[in-house]
This record gives structure tokens, C-alpha cells and sequence, in this order.
């Protein structure tokens, strides 16, 4: 008996990007948050895992600008997948939209096949909880610990290339990331995450946030493609943790070092 293949992996729908995406996410990349993106000269010519930090509440504009100035770049030549919990994937509306532009579940399955396919992948460990993060944390790469994405790598046989922002946490002030509102209320462990977090923003001055609970501000993001990070592509490297710590915590330091880099750039928030 063969096994039945699974189904092509496709890129963002070209006739939604061209007609909808495109005309929207040019005006807030160049006039709405005034993006500067640099760093294209560092992304190898493989397929790679991208690996960086978002913000902005559960609205996070710095990786949607990403994703579109990736696909602006390289004009749909070299397609890059960003990824988004299994749940919002599952939201009626929502989850179509997703696929409209290219993004894919934040799984192993959905990941290797991807980077398979030739296709690059960003992922953003630290998740909701990285997107949640105080304001007062908003110049930190945060990734929680989430290791998975170094033993992606390796078995993929792919380049991590780290990636640096800043500007997306000015989009919206989180005054409490809620962490005792989540366990409290148990909507936390319903929704699968960790906080429910207290915002400040337009047009709600205070706010929870549990589903979009503002409009983002016109905040100044600035991002960067840092030097790549080669691993050992041996498969049994990804059981072993002190080779597993030493690339996470080489792509964490590198994060911090860009965002560290790009924060200096910050005359002040929200402005830039």
C-alpha cells in the first residue's frame, strides 16, 4: 500500500496579494510606520529558519511588516512563510486570510514541510508571551526558552538567520502582561496561553486584550537580518542540550545585540 501524498505547499495567493495585501501593507510599511529593513545581504541563498521576537499585543506589526517586505523583496520569487498558532489558524475569517498570505501552522509537520518545499520559514518562539511582554521589556529578546526551533534546524539541515526589531511594543502600551488574570479567570489554559495582559492604546485608554482591543499606533520599526548561524546538520546533535543551549543561546544573544543596536536609533517612542 503507498501512502497517500500530502497536499502541495503553496505560497500566498497571488491575485489577494497583489489586489488587497499589497496596496494596504505598502502604505503602513513606507508612510504609517515608517519601516526601515535592512540586513538583505546576510540571508543566504538556501532555504533558512528565521527567528526573531514580535510585539504590539495581539496585533504584531512588526511581523507583518516582515513578512511583507519579504515578499515586496524578493517580488514572489523566494517565498517566505510566517506562522501563527494552530488555533488562530482554525478561526473562521481569520484562518483564511492566513493562508491567503502565506503563513502556516507554528508545528514541526508544517515547518519541515516548508523548508522541504525550499520555501524559507520565520518563527517567533516565544509566542504569545513574547508578544504579551511588558512595555518596559519592549527592547528585549525574550524567547522564553523555547528551544525547538535549534533541533528544527538541524534536522532540516537549514541556516538560522536571527532576526532584530524594535518600534513593533510602541504600537500599544502593555501596562500587565495579566498573567494572574489568565490563571484566574481559566481562560488562560481555554485559549492555551499564559496571559491576558492589561493595554493602553487607541481607542480604548485601558483595555484587556484578549482578542484586538486597539488600532496600532503610527510607531517608527526598524528591523534587521543578522549574520546567519550555521548548524550541525548530524540529526543526533538535536538530542543533545549542550549543543542545543549553546545555538540558543547564540541566536538570543544576537537578537539582543540588533535590537540593542536599533533601540539607540530611538529618539522616542511611538515618534522614532
Amino acid at each position: 500500500m503507498t501512502t497517500p501524498k500530502a497536499p502541495s505547499l503553496r505560497g500566498p495567493n497571488e491575485t489577494f496579494m497583489r489586489y488587497v495585501q499589497n496596496p494596504v501593507f505598502n502604505f503602513l510599511c513606507d508612510h504609517y510606520f515608517r519601516l526601515e529593513i535592512d540586513g538583505w545581504h546576510r540571508i543566504p541563498d538556501e532555504p533558512s529558519l528565521l527567528i526573531g521576537i514580535h510585539s504590539g499585543g495581539s496585533l504584531t506589526m512588526d511581523a507583518w511588516t516582515l513578512v511583507h517586505s519579504w515578499h515586496r523583496h524578493f517580488e514572489g520569487r523566494r517565498i517566505l512563510h510566517g506562522t501563527a498558532h494552530d488555533l488562530l489558524m482554525a478561526t473562521p475569517g481569520l484562518g483564511d486570510y492566513f493562508r491567503a498570505v502565506g503563513v502556516i501552522p507554528a508545528s514541526r509537520q508544517g515547518v519541515t514541510d516548508a523548508l522541504a518545499a525550499g520555501h524559507d520559514v520565520v518563527v517567533w518562539p516565544g509566542g504569545e508571551q513574547d508578544s504579551m511582554r511588558h512595555w518596559r521589556h519592549r527592547d528585549k529578546a525574550m524567547l522564553f526558552g523555547r528551544k525547538g526551533f535549534v533541533r528544527q534546524a538541524i534536522r532540516s539541515g537549514v541556516p538560522i538567520v536571527p532576526v532584530a526589531t524594535v518600534g513593533g511594543h510602541d504600537t500599544v502600551f502593555v501596562l500587565s502582561e495579566g498573567r494572574f488574570l489568565a490563571r484566574w479567570t481559566g481562560l488562560g489554559k481555554r485559549l492555551r496561553g499564559a496571559t491576558m495582559p492589561i493595554i493602553a492604546g487607541f481607542p480604548f485608554p485601558l483595555a484587556v486584550e484578549i482578542l484586538p482591543a486597539h488600532v496600532p499606533l503610527p510607531a517608527k520599526i526598524r528591523t534587521e537580518f543578522l549574520d546567519p548561524i550555521r548548524v550541525d546538520t548530524d540529526p543526533a546533535r538535536a538530542d543533545d542540550r549542550d549543543y542545543v543551549d549553546k545555538v540558543y543561546d547564540e541566536v538570543e544573544g544576537a537578537i539582543q545585540d540588533g535590537m540593542d543596536r536599533l533601540a539607540k536609533r530611538r529618539s522616542f517612542p511611538v515618534l522614532g
